[in-house]
């Protein structure tokens, strides 16, 4: 795809992009998405309290290109972990946002929590490489969003 259709994924009145679209951008808008996303930003992330106002909290995430996993590492009874796995119950959907300047992305999509060594480890492993690695939690649990809309401009 060459850069003209790449400003029509990003820049039209949407600005949305499918993330499986992401092997269609040319090479150029392709690495300013994935520096973007490996750059040292912190981020919003927006669940919904039980009343369903918005609860939007400064965070650190990472993202997995090919899984289109955001994933958010916490501890369990934080508040953005309770109100993560009351909407997954629910089927509901959260939001990370980051902005820098005149660059921004948001990923949105379905929110799970999960828990176990395991299931948590990618989104240490994702913290890790982006920003520094975590302290040792016994009670750690990672927000993960399964990414199908994101908005912005890398």
């Amino acid at each position: 795809m060459g850069s003209e259709s790449n400003r029509s994924l990003w820049h039209d009145a949407a600005m949305a992009i499918d993330p499986t679209a992401m092997d269609q951008l040319d090479d150029e808008t392709r690495q300013r998405f994935v520096d973007f996303i490996t750059e040292r930003h912190l981020a919003t992330l927006t669940t919904l309290r039980r009343d369903g106002s918005p609860h939007v909290v400064a965070v650190g995430f990472s993202y997995d290109v090919d899984a289109r996993v955001a994933r958010i590492i916490t501890w369990a009874t934080s508040q953005k972990a309770l109100n993560a796995g009351r909407m997954e119950a629910a089927g509901q959907r959260a939001a990370v946002s980051q902005v820098d300047g005149g660059r921004w992305l948001t990923f949105e999509g379905p929110v799970r929590l999960v828990s176990g060594a395991e299931d948590v480890r990618p989104g240490v492993e994702g913290y890790a490489a982006r920003y520094r690695e975590p302290k040792q939690r016994d009670d750690r649990v990672v927000i993960e969003i399964d990414v199908d809309r994101i908005l912005g401009r890398p």
